[in-house]
């Protein structure tokens, strides 16, 4: 693989460089004011703190350089400092950096939009509305469903994630943390089973089609069910991709009965898997498809996109917010978008993801811990277990994860038993860092056996 080029801020070298423990004394002094001064509900999983970051590294006040693998949960996809992105919200900061586009719109969120439209799955006639969040795009896409549907109840899947809000934590799975002491959550959202072929016995996608759609009928009924809300590639239940044929036979039990089918692609989409969209592997063309994270280069900005008739559903005033679609975010993903294409993202994340697999693989056939490595183009897991088992072991997760911090090495664990390393690393990361990264995380694997 020929060596990639990265961008990041002026001059800021791409590589490891550890020269305090970690986290050094300044981030250890900011981790004290955090607690005196952020409130405690809002956690931190490597408190080192952040100066510069570009290419493949975050740099910290202690002068340490990490190698990133995590992309901040797969939101700065196409890099941070990303030339293209800070010279776009540049210059529309110096323009004008808010109007509410409710009140005194603009042309970048209609560009924005315009460009969604456009390439997201399926030629037919759309419609996209911006938000600030994925929860918020997530919630919003349920409203403009019902409203669609004149029905009420939503069906997610074991082990998903959607956010934080009253009505996505009940589309979540996890309790902790998202989810317990935070009650009562919104009624009508029911739970049906995921495909999991590391978990279910290898049952084939249309075989773990049928057993969900069976729990839908019996439990719900699709003369009640406005949507059916999955992710792709599962992100915070453990990167788990489905059986193939899985996700198809639900779309089309969907159109088969009024309901609404509703890709959540919050964490896959934007070249993260390869494809432009994680739907794109299973040639799906999902009724809705919500965006966000890597959407801006780490601007906050979200977005539902879908059917023409089922997004004008909603009444004239019945959607939007007040930062939803802000300038600045709008000009930032426009560039973001631009970035892909004139970089080759989408071929980049295969490439990314090619050689984490076969160096991950490698290391599983020495250890038996290594349960499963999964994952599509730089969204890759491995999920851990007892040896030769499919026990989870968390314990050892957590183990891994902290001797990787603390050798400049970001990595972000995930699943519901908390027994999964993901692996996030942006587009821009050059190939002896993501080399150096994987040699870091086999040396660890061989220290604590």
């Amino acid at each position: 693989m020929p060596e990639h080029a990265a961008h990041g801020g002026p001059g800021l070298p791409q590589e490891r460089r550890v020269v305090t423990e970690i986290p050094g004394p300044r981030s250890r002094d900011l981790q004290e004011r955090k607690g005196a001064a952020v409130a405690r509900g809002v956690g931190t999983t490597l408190p080192v703190y952040i100066v510069a970051a570009g290419g493949g590294v975050l740099v910290d006040v202690d002068g340490n350089s990490l190698i990133d693998f995590g992309s901040g949960i797969a939101v700065t996809t196409v890099g941070n400092s990303a030339p293209q992105v800070v010279t776009a919200v540049a210059a529309q900061a110096a323009a004008f950096t808010h109007t509410c586009f409710m009140v005194t719109p603009y042309d970048g969120y209609i560009r924005v939009a315009e460009a969604l439209n456009r390439l997201t799955p399926g030629s037919h006639d759309k419609r996209t509305v911006l938000f600030n969040s994925g929860a918020e795009a997530v919630e919003n896409a349920v409203k403009i469903a019902r409203s669609h549907t004149r029905k009420q109840a939503v069906v997610a899947f074991d082990h998903a994630y959607h956010g934080r809000t009253n009505l996505t934590m009940a589309l979540t799975a996890k309790n902790m943390p998202y989810k317990s002491g935070f009650g009562p959550l919104a009624p009508e959202v029911y739970r049906a089973p995921l495909s999991y072929p590391f978990r279910d016995g290898g049952l084939d996608g249309a075989t773990a089609a049928r057993r969900a759609i069976d729990v839908i009928e019996k439990q719900v009924g699709s003369e009640n069910l406005a949507a059916l809300v999955i992710e792709p590639i599962q992100g915070e239940g453990g990167f788990i991709v489905p059986a193939s044929g899985f996700v198809q036979a639900l779309v089309d039990w969907c159109h088969a009965n009024d309901v609404v089918f509703v890709a959540d692609e919050v964490q896959t989409g934007f070249a993260r898997t390869g494809e432009m969209f994680a739907v794109d592997h299973e040639g799906v063309v999902p009724d809705l498809i919500v965006t966000a994270k890597g959407i801006a280069g780490g601007l906050p900005l979200a977005a539902v996109t879908g059917r023409a008739d089922i997004m004008d559903a909603p009444h004239a005033g019945g959607l939007g917010g007040t930062y939803g679609g802000n300038p600045l975010a709008c000009a930032a993903a426009l560039a973001v978008l631009e970035t892909i294409e004139a970089e080759g993202l989408v071929d980049r994340a295969r490439a990314i993801g090619k050689t984490m697999v076969e160096r991950l693989t490698a290391i599983q056939t020495k250890d038996s811990r290594l349960g499963e490595v999964r994952g599509r183009g730089a969204m890759v897991a491995v999920e851990l277990v007892r040896p030769s088992t499919t026990e989870p072991d968390a314990e050892l997760t957590r183990t891994i994860a902290a001797a990787a911090h603390s050798r400049g090495l970001v990595v972000l664990t995930c699943g519901t038993h908390g027994n999964v390393l993901r692996f996030l690393p942006p587009l821009s990361m050059p190939d002896h860092l993501l080399s150096e990264g994987l040699d870091v995380l086999e040396q660890i694997f061989e220290e604590h056996p």
